[in-house]
């Protein structure tokens, strides 16, 4: 009877055992979802592919007819419903995808969920719901800009240990004393031009794209300042400024010691590049001073005048209103100024990689429109008020018949900013109401094209930087409402624009998060390898993400599929030697791809020409995090604010109070006491002094910041 029972007892737990393995779910290629998640209340869409075209279309998927969204803590089902065929089964364009759309929007309750195909036994990845889910996301794409950073340590500290360099370009010949490109040996030219951010893949700086990455964090923070804290990990964190103003700052900077005496603004530096950057020890060299680099120097710093005002840094507000004016005055006086760097016509060969001049005359114009209503809201001037007014007819919006397009988006975003302008000229501003409507709304783009991708996220053209383009037309859906053009339109366009970031955390033909190394936060397949000098092909340690070797650092966006890829031209046979040639043919290529997957994940420099898909860009990056942070959570205020050393200790007290506060400052002296919001906006300050009186002010908490003359320091203060 023993023998008997242990049978039946061996038999119970083999056939549990085989039950479990029949029932075994693994995770599928073809169930899409935000692999990081979804805020509680937005509209929520996995999206389900079966391959027709491309490199996937030896494999296909047939979807049952039950979807389920499961519990991943208790593996309880939440919801379950057919998933929808789009477009009764015809291909998607972009993809040459068969989609279906499974919504399971009313499931908001926070948790960890994944998607489940019941009849095939099958699942997502693993996401999230909660209203923060993105928040952790948000500050690693913005902690992308300290990697960035020219001239500064990044420390471990801040870094982590595998990505920690020394400072670069700070040797000699370099960025501190720079020369001008075409006098290398003329001490008499040399310029302290340290700091600002390495643009893309390679190492150099460009005056007027640094200026556009201003000009976006700028817009970012005014559009949503709520949810900027203080907390990013940067070297700056805890002094009572939102991380990413700090970080906008390290860029003007640079921008401020680019500028001459005259007001004119040199327009590149070019650096050496090597990985890590700070082994690379060539000469750095800069560019002349051009009307471009100075239109946009003034535009930047008009829009951060306005932003640093508002948070309470008064005097460095009025150096950048000095700066942007000095600048727009230099430009308009010497318009036809232009430098094309990296050429051999003038001797600039070797002068940075990209050439940053705007030479077409269309671009030229709207940048220095854009500058003029900064320009206007900064002073109030008139003067140009009335250059917007006058020539803004013959931006494509208007002159083109109302046409809206993905790369005219410097111009359309200009449009949408001016018409929140309490100044704004009101018959000027209805009429641009009037053509963002009628353009935004036309059957070939846009609003026009809402529920035409199977993605959920159509755009026009994947040409270079097609990530770009999804978190651009992305924007223009939420500004559409935010700004006043389509209000009543607030749920239809706000998913919408949520949509185009579900895109880019995995809701794409490769189900994979376009973000670098983002596996260890909250993503479970993303970018392991992109085109940067630093992360470079072949490095040993940052060349890729594998079990042994952290690869890049992580949270940078890749520039995206796009369809005129391809090898270079000397390729297959004609690229100088049988060992170069070979390098054509030492990997498979996207070639002949749909549109949305002429990608590949991977590093590889000359022949192949990797940049041209999975470069890095600091103007992807920001058109991501601008988007991205309409949909973070608000700061609750709980910064981590740096406490000052033991032998420099501050105090304040009483704390809570009912009026004045006292200020223990040891050795230091106080130069001034600054009372801010939560939100950072500035009440009151006060100039040498150790007590300062909030009784004036409502009950709840505030920020004291001190400043002194070993630094400033942040203390939370209650009012009862």
């Amino acid at each position: 009877m023993k023998h008997f029972l242990n049978y039946v007892g061996l038999f119970c737990v083999l056939l549990l055992a085989c039950t479990l393995a029949a029932h075994a779910q693994i995770v599928s290629q073809f169930i899409l979802t935000d692999q990081f998640g979804y805020r509680t209340q937005a509209v929520k869409t996995a999206v389900i592919k079966n391959p027709q075209e491309g490199f996937d279309s030896g494999s296909s998927f047939a979807p049952g007819a039950v979807y389920q969204v499961v519990n991943a803590t208790t593996a309880q089902s939440v919801f379950e419903s057919a998933p929808v065929q789009f477009k009764s089964g015809a291909k998607d364009a972009a993809s040459g995808d068969q989609i279906w759309w499974f919504d399971f929007s009313v499931v908001s309750a926070p948790g960890e969920y994944y998607i489940l195909d019941v009849q095939n036994n099958v699942k997502s990845y693993s996401f999230r719901i909660a209203d923060n889910v993105y928040n952790e996301v948000l500050k690693t794409a913005v902690r992308t800009f300290f990697y960035q950073r020219a001239g500064y340590e990044k420390a471990a500290q801040f870094a982590g240990a595998d990505w920690a360099d020394a400072a670069s370009h700070v040797g000699n010949l370099q960025d501190k004393n720079c020369r001008l490109f075409s006098r290398k040996t003329d001490a008499s030219t040399e310029k302290d031009l340290h700091g600002g951010w390495y643009d893309a893949g390679d190492l150099n700086k460009y005056t007027t794209w640094t200026c556009s990455y201003i000009e976006s964090m700028m817009l970012a923070y005014l559009e949503n300042p709520a949810v900027w804290t203080d907390d990013y990990n940067l070297p700056e964190s805890g002094n009572g400024v939102p991380d990413l103003l700090d970080e906008a700052q390290w860029g003007i900077d640079w921008v401020l010691r680019m500028q001459n005496a005259d007001g004119s603004v040199l327009c590149v530096q070019g650096l050496d590049g090597a990985s890590p950057p700070s082994a690379a020890k060539g000469q750095s060299l800069y560019g002349p001073a051009t009307a471009a680099a100075s239109w946009a120097t003034a535009k930047a710093l008009a829009l951060a005048y306005k932003v640093y005002s508002q948070i309470g840094q008064s005097d460095y507000a009025e150096k950048l209103r000095t700066a942007a004016l000095a600048a727009w005055t230099w430009a308009e006086a010497n318009p036809n100024v232009k430098f094309d760097n990296n050429s051999s016509a003038n001797g600039s060969a070797g002068l940075a990689a990209g050439n940053q001049e705007i030479n077409d005359d269309l671009s030229r114009l709207t940048l220095r429109l854009n500058a003029a209503v900064y320009l206007y809201e900064m002073t109030g001037d008139e003067v140009y008020h009335t250059l917007f007014k006058n020539n803004y007819r013959s931006l494509p919006l208007f002159a083109w018949g109302n046409i809206m397009q993905q790369w005219q988006v410097d111009g359309q975003m200009m449009f949408l900013y001016y018409i929140t302008l309490p100044g704004a000229d009101a018959t000027v501003k209805n009429g641009i109401i009037t053509a963002l409507k009628t353009a935004f709304n036309k059957a070939a783009d846009y609003a026009g094209k809402l529920g035409a991708d199977g993605y959920r996220s159509y755009i026009n053209d994947y040409n270079w930087g097609s990530n770009k383009y999804k978190t651009d037309y992305g924007l223009h859906f939420y500004l559409f409402v935010k700004n006043g053009v389509e209000p009543a339109k607030a749920d239809l366009y706000n998913a919408a624009a949520e949509d185009y970031t579900h895109y880019i955390h995995g809701v794409n033909p490769f189900a994979m998060v376009y973000l670098s190394n983002m596996n260890q936060r909250g993503a479970s397949k993303s970018v392991t390898s992109f085109y940067h000098t630093w992360f470079a092909d072949g490095s040993a340690k940052w060349d890729y993400v594998s079990a042994s070797t952290p690869g890049p650092a992580p949270g940078f966006l890749t520039g995206g599929p796009n369809k005129y890829y391809t090898w270079d031209g000397c390729c297959p046979g004609g690229c100088g030697s049988s060992v170069n040639n070979a390098l054509c043919t030492s990997q498979t290529i996207p070639v002949g791809e749909p549109d949305a997957k002429m990608y590949k994940d991977f590093n590889t420099s000359w022949p192949l020409n990797s940049w041209a898909i999975t470069e890095n860009s600091n103007g992807y990056q920001l058109s991501y995090i601008r988007l991205l942070s309409k949909f973070a959570a608000e700061g609750d205020g709980q910064t981590a604010l740096r406490e000052v050393p033991e032998q420099q200790a501050i105090a304040i007290f009483p704390n809570p109070t009912k009026g004045e506060i006292r200020i223990e400052s040891g050795a230091l002296n106080v130069e001034k006491v600054e009372v801010l919001s939560m939100a950072g906006l500035l009440l009151k300050s006060e100039m040498h002094t150790n007590t300062i009186s909030i009784a004036e002010l409502p009950a709840g908490v505030y920020m004291l910041r001190i400043s002194t003359n070993k630094g400033r320091y942040v203390k939370r203060v209650v009012k009862e």
